[in-house]
């Protein structure tokens, strides 16, 4: 079973997809956001095509842990998501994601342009990858 991380943004929503073991994570695309109805229609043509069976999304919350107007609308896209996918969906904390995709791709050199279009799921990635991280079982 893979599970789908996602992103939100104003712009776009990254989307990332865990292995079929769920160990690892990796960006998939960008979609560029239109309409909420619209998007989720998105993100559920590609639950469907990776026979994803869990969507974590991207918590805002602020730095104290506090619930601001970005989690808010975190929290309740979430809820939106779990009724359209019949999925179980689960917030995750998304602090820093944006800046540490930011400084990922500085670091690998990635030019400015090529950045705007693969911020949103590199930051997908990291949450996503945090997520699995969390739940491995040791062995």
């Amino acid at each position: 079973m893979r599970i789908m991380g996602l992103d939100l943004g104003d712009k776009r929503i990254g989307v990332a997809l865990s292995d079929p073991l769920g160990l690892t994570a990796q960006g998939l695309e960008s979609i560029t956001c239109r309409s909420v109805k619209d998007d989720i229609k998105k993100i559920k043509e590609i639950a469907r095509e990776y026979e994803v069976g869990r969507v974590v999304v991207g918590y805002p919350a602020n730095m104290d842990g506090s619930a601001g107007p970005r989690a808010e609308m975190a929290k309740s896209y979430a809820g939106r998501l779990a009724k359209a996918l019949d999925l179980p969906v689960e917030l995750w904390d998304e602090r820093l994601t944006t800046v540490a995709a930011e400084k990922l791709l500085l670091k690998a050199d990635v030019r400015r342009s090529k950045r705007r279009r693969v911020i949103d799921q590199v930051a997908a990635a990291l949450i996503l990858q945090s997520y699995l991280d969390s739940h491995r079982k040791i062995k």
